[in-house]
Order: C-alpha cells, then structure tokens, then sequence
C-alpha cells in the first residue's frame, strides 16, 4: 500500500510539474487537490484565477478539489487556524504526507514541515533545489502550456502579464527575475500538458493594477506597497 498524500495546487506550472513526477515516480496515492481560495473574490490566492477555471483543471486532471476558503486579507493567526482545521480533516482520512512545488525558499520549506509535524504528517518537494532554468526547460520539452496570470511590477512591467511562457518569454526575462518566478515575481496558469486529459478552454480578460500594503521593516521606514498587474482568465 502506497502512503496517502495531499497534493497542494496552485494552479501554475510549478504544480503541475511537480504532479508530473509525483505521478511518475508512483510512491504516493494521490488522494485530492488542495487549493487555497480567497473567499470573497472566488479566486486562487495570489494567482487571481477565478475558480471555475480551477474546477476544470481538477476534472481535467481527475482529482477531487478541496478549496480551503481564506477570508480577503488573513492575519496569520488566522491563517494558521484555518489550515490547522483543513489538514486535522484530511489527515483524519488516512493521509500522511502532503506535497508541495517549492524549489529553493528554505523558510518557506521550514515551515510547511513545521506546520506538518505539529499534526504528525510530512512534507514532500518533488522540485527541491533542481536548477530553475532546467525545471522550465523541461517543463515546456514536456508540452505543457502556461499563461502569465500575475506579475509583480518591482521586477516585471504590465507587458508581460497575460503572455504565455515560451522560449522567447524566458529570454525576455530580466537578469534579475527567476525562470520560474520563484521570488514571487510571476505567477502562472497551466492549462494543457500530459497529465491533463483535455485542454482548459478560456479566453483572456482585461489587465488590472492592484495594490497591496508593504510591511514596514522598522518604525523609521515610510509606509510603502507592493504593485501586482492581474490578467484576468475568463472560461469559455
């Protein structure tokens, strides 16, 4: 019997690789999708991809979707106690690992496996410190298709927002920004690849500036914000 485990979703192609080689390497039973929603907007948090879209990839994909609904702007108390509630739930039908597309933030690894070991589950990163620009490569060898859906302005401008990534869209990139948007300087929307049984149909939508208060560092710094350009998907 192979362990159960939970596969986190974002929508992008950093999921949807790390799926792949879950799937190849065949060692877990992946039991669902897990999928942080912003529960105002209907839409993927950070991503801005509106849920329907979400749901098709699900069916597409051939897994059953658990939407964790976060409230617009959540404390991380709030946070916390929300995913805590989610993973209690899922753990309590047998699952014991939960899987994860990160590449190289260690801080963010620590505390995913932090928060794991609290309810005695583990962490598994399919793509942990494989080189960025082999990773995209060989995501895009493979044929899957992914869409620009969100670019933060401190490295990116509202041009790229919306493009699909090719070999011309990486070497456009700046010098300074990650292949994958590993930084948060991007965030995708896969839509077609092998190990969907049909393309995601959608047509695309305006593009929209939001933006987002910046943490200060210390009571001396100005308050300042963090501007994201959206591209909205709409499905077909």
């Amino acid at each position: 019997m192979k362990p159960k485990a939970i596969f986190n979703w974002s929508s992008g192609k950093d999921s949807a690789l790390a799926l792949y080689k879950t799937l190849k390497e065949d060692q877990f039973e992946v039991t669902s999708l897990l999928t942080s929603i912003n529960k105002e907007f209907q839409r993927i948090s950070m991503h801005g991809v509106h849920v329907s879209l979400l749901e098709k990839q699900a069916e597409s994909l051939g897994f059953p979707l658990i939407k964790m609904e976060l409230p617009k702007e959540p404390s991380m108390e709030e946070y916390r106690e929300i995913m805590s509630k989610t993973m209690e739930e899922i753990q309590s039908q047998g699952v014991t690992h939960s899987i994860f597309g990160d590449i190289f933030l260690e801080d963010l690894k620590k505390y995913r496996e932090d928060q794991l070991e609290a309810i005695g589950m583990k962490g598994v990163f399919p793509l942990w410190k494989i080189d960025t620009t082999d990773l995209i490569n060989e995501f895009l060898d493979l044929g899957f298709k992914t869409i620009v859906t969100c670019v933060n302005e401190t490295y990116l401008d509202k041009s790229f927002a919306g493009r699909i990534i090719d070999k011309n869209f990486i070497n456009d990139l700046p010098e300074n920004v990650d292949p994958c948007g590993e930084n948060g300087e991007f965030h995708t929307f896969t839509f077609d690849g092998p190990i969907f049984k049909n393309p995601i149909e959608f047509e695309i939508g305006e593009t929209v500036k939001k933006t987002y208060p910046r943490p200060k560092a210390d009571e001396n710094e100005e308050a300042g914000e963090y501007v994201f350009w959206f591209c909205d998907l709409i499905s077909k």
